[in-house]
């Protein structure tokens, strides 16, 4: 049976849509409030606030309080996590494709041989 993460389904959920992403790329750059967030996406402010709780909700982000301002920041560990994923996934299909050229190989030698 296969063991999901919830949270890294969160995270991967949050970053399929482009706004979040565009967002969190903003957000690499250091902290930014919800109308800087907004101003480069072509959406209302509610719904910017509602791609901001989804990535709350998967913990990509965080809100901090600063008097009537309330800046968003990035948050790295979630995205490590999803790299960590992503990496063992690709490690795992690598090694995959190395036995397959591998056996590839031997077959061709093999067919040389028998000419």
């Amino acid at each position: 049976m296969v063991k999901y993460d919830v949270q890294l389904d969160a995270v991967f959920s949050a970053l399929a849509h482009p706004a979040r992403r565009t967002m969190l790329a903003r957000l690499g750059k250091g902290e930014a409030t919800v109308g800087e967030l907004a101003q480069p996406l072509d959406m209302s402010l509610p719904a910017v606030t509602k791609h901001l709780k989804v990535l709350e909700r998967a913990k990509l982000i965080s809100r901090s309080r600063n008097a009537q301002w309330r800046p968003c920041r990035l948050e790295q560990e979630p995205l490590n996590a999803a790299s960590g994923w992503i990496e063992a996934q690709r490690a795992i299909w690598q090694s995959r494709l190395d036995r397959l050229e591998s056996y590839l190989h031997d077959m061709e030698k093999s067919e040389r041989k028998k000419r």
